[in-house]
């Protein structure tokens, strides 16, 4: 016991001094840190100044960024959110046909637009849309929901009566959002009648204004679609709440200006038939395709013109193959037999043969391993140029030009304009960037037997318009006219001019080839294109179609055609009709007999 205690009291003892040792330590420490203390207190106070002076510099910086940095662009922001941009689409011309009667028109329409980020209920603006327009009720609503922009079409261009019901329902709902913009479309009063003629448009967008119009895709619409276009407008102002506008809030304010009418040649009448009865003959006859042509030869104004298949501007659901052009004045053809009268003028011109000259002809002649005969078998017989041309030998021609020279032949062809285009105003006539027109070899590649088919219109190629043209010549003492079908702008009064061309120089050699033709409907190949009280003057054309694919030609399938005027008239109409790929016999001269008795009528034509 008393050991554990004396050891307690050590224990104690130590533990004081521990103690006392501590006390006097703390107070060395504190005597020593005094100036610390001080510093402490110093940097307390600088750091609450440290900090505000950053938060400033941070604000400062804000601020310079969004006032001076930024300031344009969140400006411009603003002002867009509240700015509405519209394109004024010009009013595009209208085309008349040559009696005031409308082809195409630029009519009142209305195109719906919308500002979702005011439309509060998507659901039933959508739905009252839908109601009114044929479009999908999903696809209005998607265009109505998307809140974060400010103008969205939701119907373009359509009837004015359907706008105004759409109107009604909005007004009577109180929807907002919704508005409506004064616009035109395109509409073909006659559709398929003169469609190729008159031509198409589509609607396309400006990539710098965003503006959509009306241009040009085929026929006139496309020819004339400078003219016919006009300028769009644009109206930029900036508006508040509800759509209202904000005073000096307009930007821009161009007005539109409105595109040039024309008058063009058709008369819309004939045009009808000319189209009906093309279709019908080429129908009966079996054929694979057909085109005509009217053309007034003292003018070169184009009273019709179509080929099959047709087409529709009103109604573009389904457009066939090639039914957008005017073959007339696209396609090539070997012409056959109407070309004779090509060889026959030359003959005439040049005095190497005249109408009752004789020349024997063989059943058949042979040339470079090549035999040419007749379309129909005969025997071998003395004809002269009137019968050659009245029967259409192939024989006869061949031997007659050969007799005149081949150079002559190839001389005249040039001097009568069929290598080159004629000119009319319709796109699609000739190569690119050149006057060419046509096929024929040149002059020092002609072989002989070139030469006996370039004769009868075989192995030269042209136009049924570059046909019309020449036989406009010669009903027209020898002048050329430029085939067109502009006639006025009405709105400046500029009357256009053509150009003309004395084609046929030995106009003495004229009234002859006429009566020739005559013989050709009055004795020969052309009598059902007859018309009783009237002087037909055309020539026939029975054409082998060349084989594409295989060389020669095709066996058994023809191009028909008759060309031909009323001679001695009061009128100098020429018509050109055709029908194409036609398996075994047939004629063409029917379906000019029915188009040239309708025109008789029409036109009050006298002998």
């Amino acid at each position: 016991m008393a050991s554990w205690r004396s050891g307690n009291r050590r224990t104690r003892h130590r533990d004081a001094e521990t103690r006392s040792s501590n006390r006097s330590n703390a107070g060395r420490a504190s005597r020593r840190s005094g100036g610390a203390s001080e510093n402490i207190d110093s940097n307390r106070v600088f750091l609450p100044v440290l900090v505000f002076v950053a938060l400033a510099a941070i604000v400062f910086i804000r601020l310079f960024y969004l006032q001076v940095i930024v300031a344009n662009e969140y400006s411009e922001n603003a002002e867009a959110s509240r700015t509405i941009a519209v394109n004024v689409e010009a009013r595009r011309g209208t085309i008349y046909d040559r009696n005031g009667n409308v082809l195409a028109i630029s009519v009142d329409a209305t195109t719906v637009y919308c500002n979702p980020s005011e439309v509060t209920d998507p659901a039933y603006a959508a739905q009252t849309v839908s109601e009114v327009l044929d479009g999908k009720l999903s696809s209005y609503l998607q265009t109505l929901s998307q809140s974060d922009r400010q103008f969205a079409y939701l119907a373009q261009k359509i009837d004015v009566e359907v706008a105004d019901q759409l109107k009604t329902l909005v007004k009577e709902r109180g929807i907002k959002g919704i508005y409506f913009l004064d616009d035109t479309r395109r509409d073909y009063p006659y559709g398929q009648i003169g469609g190729q003629i008159v031509g198409a448009c589509e609607v396309k967008v400006d990539e710098e204004t965003g503006a959509e119009y009306y241009s040009g895709i085929s026929g006139l619409e496309a020819y004339y679609n400078e003219t016919l276009s006009g300028t769009p407008g644009r109206y930029v102002a900036e508006r508040g709440k509800g759509n209202i506008p904000i005073p000096g809030g307009v930007h821009e304010d161009t007005p539109a200006v409105d595109g040039e009418d024309i008058v063009i040649s058709i008369d819309i009448t004939l045009q009808e038939h000319v189209e009906q009865t093309l279709q019908a003959g080429c129908e009966q006859m079996g054929s694979g395709g057909g085109n005509s042509v009217i053309m007034d030869a003292a003018t070169g104004e184009i009273y019709a013109a179509c080929s099959l298949p047709y087409f529709n501007p009103a109604d573009r659901s389904v457009v066939e193959e090639g039914a957008t052009q005017l073959k007339s004045v696209t396609d090539l053809f070997e012409p056959g037999s109407i070309f004779k009268s090509v060889s026959a003028m030359a003959l005439l011109e040049t005095g190497s043969m005249g109408p009752d000259d004789e020349l024997f002809c063989p059943a058949y002649i042979t040339a470079d391993g090549y035999t040419i005969s007749d379309a129909h078998d005969r025997d071998d017989e003395t004809m002269t140029l009137r019968e050659i041309l009245d029967q259409s030998s192939n024989v006869g021609i061949s031997l007659a030009v050969e007799k005149m020279g081949f150079q002559e032949l190839y001389n005249h062809i040039i001097a009568y304009g069929l290598h080159e285009d004629t000119g009319v105003d319709y796109p699609g006539e000739g190569e690119p960037n050149t006057d060419v027109l046509g096929y024929m070899v040149p002059f020092e590649n002609w072989s002989k037997v070139t030469a006996y088919n370039v004769s009868f219109g075989q192995g030269i190629s042209v136009t049924p318009m570059q046909m019309v043209r020449f036989y406009g010549a010669i009903n027209n003492n020898g002048v050329a006219c430029t085939p067109h079908f502009l006639i006025s702008k009405p709105q400046s009064g500029e009357t256009p001019e053509y150009e003309t061309e004395q084609i046929i120089q030995n106009t003495e050699a004229i009234p002859t080839m006429i009566d020739m033709l005559k013989t050709v409907v009055e004795e020969g190949t052309g009598k059902r294109a007859a018309i009783d009280g009237f002087q037909v003057a055309g020539k026939t054309s029975t054409a082998e179609i060349y084989d594409e694919v295989n060389g020669g030609y095709l066996d058994g399938v023809y191009n028909l055609c008759f060309t031909g005027f009323l001679a001695d008239s009061s009128s100098q109409l020429v018509c050109f009709v055709g029908a194409t790929e036609v398996p075994g016999a047939g004629t063409a001269t029917i379906m000019f007999k029915d188009i040239m008795t309708m025109a008789i009528d029409r036109f009050k034509i006298t002998p």
